[in-house]
């Protein structure tokens, strides 16, 4: 995994994407990289939170614009089906991933952005989905999860008009949950991580879920997912935990994850 650095403290796992040279573009191998180091961190058991983020200066400027050009209309089909096949892997991944946005997240790198569950990102971030200049549609899921996120209209802008936003227009529109200074920007992620990694993370996981499930369906079905995710925690000694600790006015909760 040469283009993906995988690094854990505590129960948060770290992975950077780093092929600096390329302003960390999405190439074939860097993309094989990222789903490796997500089975990695999927079959970690000590690996509560996921944090993504960039070396350098980059987060992801996007996809190889060198390997694309060559494709044929079978091929490009094909790269897609691949990234998105690894971008679902990191938005279907049982436990939370935060993205560390700390500079370009264009095209490939904002549609890897989008398929983390939070974005937090440095006051140097831009994103964009470019892809119309360069003669071709988002192809790693950007026309389905912008519009998600942002709504239909600032969507139909952004990729219309192909245009490159700062990170302060990103969070004004929905896009990024927070902005901070560069220096500070990997310190509030691994904050907001622990933060997550300190709670029952069955409850956690199961929340995700619902969340994820539930926004693809009606009301009805999301809260019949729901249902059965809170009645599952009942079965947990988490759920067992947290609540004597509530009772008895204990601060301390000794979460096991079971």
């Amino acid at each position: 995994m040469g283009f993906v650095k995988t690094e854990q403290k505590g129960h948060v796992a770290i992975l950077t994407i780093d092929r600096q040279e390329a302003l960390n573009a999405l190439s074939a191998d860097v993309l094989k990289d990222l789903s490796a180091a997500l089975d990695d961190v999927a079959a970690n058991d000590e690996a509560y939170v996921v944090v993504i983020t960039g070396a350098g200066r980059s987060f992801v400027a996007g996809a190889d614009i060198g390997e694309m050009k060559p494709l044929t209309a079978v091929e490009g089909k094909d790269w897609g089906r691949f990234g998105n096949d690894v971008f679902l892997k990191v938005e279907s991944l049982s436990k939370p991933v935060i993205a560390a946005v700390n500079g370009f997240a264009l095209g490939g790198g904002c549609e890897l952005a989008m398929a983390c569950d939070i974005r937090l990102a440095s006051e140097k971030a831009k994103f964009g989905q470019p892809e119309v200049g360069l003669g071709i549609t988002p192809g790693f899921g950007g026309t389905q999860r912008l519009a998600r996120i942002v709504g239909t209209g600032r969507a139909m802008e952004l990729i219309f008009t192909a245009k490159v936003i700062d990170a302060a227009a990103a969070e004004k529109i929905g896009l990024v949950n927070a902005v901070y200074p560069p220096e500070e920007l990997m310190d509030k992620a691994m904050e907001m991580a622990e933060a997550i990694a300190a709670q029952a993370q069955v409850a956690v996981r199961e929340s995700k879920s619902c969340i994820r499930r539930g926004i693809q369906t009606d009301i009805n079905t999301g809260i019949a997912y729901e249902t059965e995710a809170f009645g599952l925690c009942f079965s947990t000694d988490d759920q067992k935990e947290g609540m004597s600790a509530f009772l008895e006015k204990r601060k301390e909760k000794n979460f096991t994850g079971k």
